[in-house]
């Protein structure tokens, strides 16, 4: 028997070498590299791209910069780009947006709930680029489709991208993932047992009555799992790039479009590995409180 146990986790070990190999080589061996590299000065082009300088923290000072920290295409405008970014894509697009679909998906026939998902879902899983290039064409202003509407209507032509490239990439974003929220809360809509409502009927309840009494209340730990997964995603997000490219003037340069400029457009190999890091640190806080509160959740559940 104990014979047995060594073989199988030999066994084992073998079957798990070549993802730990895999795994050790793409994600563990960059994730240290980057961690380095944030500590030089390391370039594309130049000296310092065979033989960097170890600067210590200059390059996460230089991002911290009193001075240019809240400057149009620097670090710190980037980074209250993207928290407006997610709070309104995220948080009040996609959880709000997702949560009504569900919810009135409860009350519609099966057939129209079917058709309402494959059309839904059909923006979540179709390539990214296909997306932004039809999103491109949709807000074109000499022949995209919304102008045309407009004159249609008797309205003027409106050049979006340039006017309003900010509410562009939310607009685009929330109807990107508002998918996987609707999914998320039809599901747990779908878990609540019937009887809960039809007492609800009887005692003669409204619609939002029984969605804030009844619904709400008991898909709450939903509700934070969909926040929590939905901000992570929005916030490493790099489709608009495909839209916008962060501009015009970098009013649509949210984080991960800034780590590119900085580190494939300057070529400051150091600087952008450093906001890298600090991307990293941030999604480490909501990946512990993510972690924190699904364990509260099943302790709740287990007692």
């Amino acid at each position: 028997m104990r014979q047995f146990s060594l073989l199988s986790r030999t066994a084992g070990a073998a079957f798990l070498a070549p993802a730990g190999v895999l795994i050790g080589a793409f994600v563990i061996a960059p994730f240290f590299w980057v961690i380095y590299v944030s500590f030089t000065n390391r370039t594309l082009l130049g000296r310092t791209a065979l033989n960097p300088e170890f600067v210590g923290l200059g390059n996460y000072f230089s991002l911290f910069d009193a001075a240019s920290f809240f400057t149009r295409g620097e670090f710190g405008f980037s980074l209250i780009l993207t928290v407006q970014f997610v709070l309104f894509s995220a948080l009040a697009g996609q959880a709000v947006l997702g949560m009504l679909l569900a919810w009135m998906l409860q009350s519609v026939p099966k057939s129209l709930k079917r058709l309402t998902e494959m059309v839904v879902i059909a923006a979540w899983i179709l390539p990214e680029v296909v997306i932004a290039f039809a999103w491109f064409a949709f807000l074109d202003y000499d022949d995209g489709t919304l102008n045309m509407i407009m004159e249609a209507l008797g309205l003027p032509r409106g050049d979006w991208l340039l006017s309003f490239p900010f509410w562009v990439i939310v607009v685009f974003n929330t109807w990107r993932g508002t998918a996987f929220s609707m999914m998320l809360f039809n599901s747990a809509f779908s878990s609540i047992p019937p009887s809960y409502f039809q007492a609800a009927d009887v005692a003669g309840a409204t619609s939002w009555q029984k969605f804030r009494d009844i619904g709400l209340p008991l898909i709450r730990g939903h509700v934070v799992t969909d926040l929590i997964l939905i901000t992570m995603w929005t916030f490493n997000v790099f489709t608009p790039f495909l839209l916008t490219a962060g501009g015009p003037s970098f009013r649509t340069e949210i984080l991960s479009i800034y780590t590119y400029r900085v580190a494939f457009r300057d070529f400051e190999f150091g600087k952008g590995a450093a906001v890298g890091v600090i991307i990293m640190l941030i999604n480490l806080v909501f990946a512990l409180f993510y972690l924190w509160v699904t364990r509260r959740r099943a302790a709740r559940v287990a007692a």
